[in-house]
């Protein structure tokens, strides 16, 4: 094991909630599902983006390097032990993810699109249930960075919501600072 000792946890969602520890893999609920109508979608849906100082390749690299990634990924205040990393689609990323009041979540994601420059999107295997896709989009002062994060379901999304919005940003909060300094 590696401890890349950082802050980190899409799986943040789950954090301080242990109704929502880390579960057994299941039958991945597509992000879009064409049984969904538009607000079914929209209640399962977390989207927020900004707009970063740095290429597309450097912020793309952010997630490739594990590195990088471990000084980034999560909220404030956690950090994660990567397990396995295998930055290639279709690749697991397996990580316990340690709060700052010691509490520990085990976390495994699999990467199903990567696009150098261009996007990221990665399956949360682990309950809560979800695919994050961040696309990447070059603009004249560096990225435009929308991440766009669907639960499988509407009633793990409400119920986390108080969380994943406020660590969504502190993730990109992180990415920024880590690219400064990079």
């Amino acid at each position: 094991m590696r401890d890349l000792a950082s802050p980190h946890a899409l799986g943040a969602a789950s954090g301080p909630n242990d109704r929502h520890r880390a579960g057994t893999d299941a039958a991945a609920r597509p992000a879009v599902d064409p049984a969904d109508d538009a607000a079914t979608l929209a209640a399962r849906s977390f989207h927020t983006g900004r707009s970063l100082p740095f290429p597309p390749e450097g912020v793309y690299g952010a997630f490739a390097d594990a590195r990088l990634l471990a000084a980034w990924w999560g909220p404030e205040g956690f950090r994660n032990v990567f397990e396995h990393f295998a930055f290639h689609e279709g690749g697991d990323w397996r990580f316990t993810m340690h709060g700052p009041d010691g509490r520990s979540w085990a976390n495994h994601n699999r990467f199903l699109r990567l696009q150098p420059g261009r996007e990221v999107t990665i399956r949360h295997e682990s309950v809560p249930r979800f695919t994050l896709q961040v696309t990447l989009q070059a603009e004249a002062e560096g990225t435009r960075l929308t991440w766009q994060q669907v639960f499988d379901e509407v009633e793990t999304a409400l119920a986390v919501r108080d969380l994943v919005l406020p660590a969504n940003e502190q993730n990109l909060d992180r990415l920024t600072r880590v690219l400064a300094g990079a």
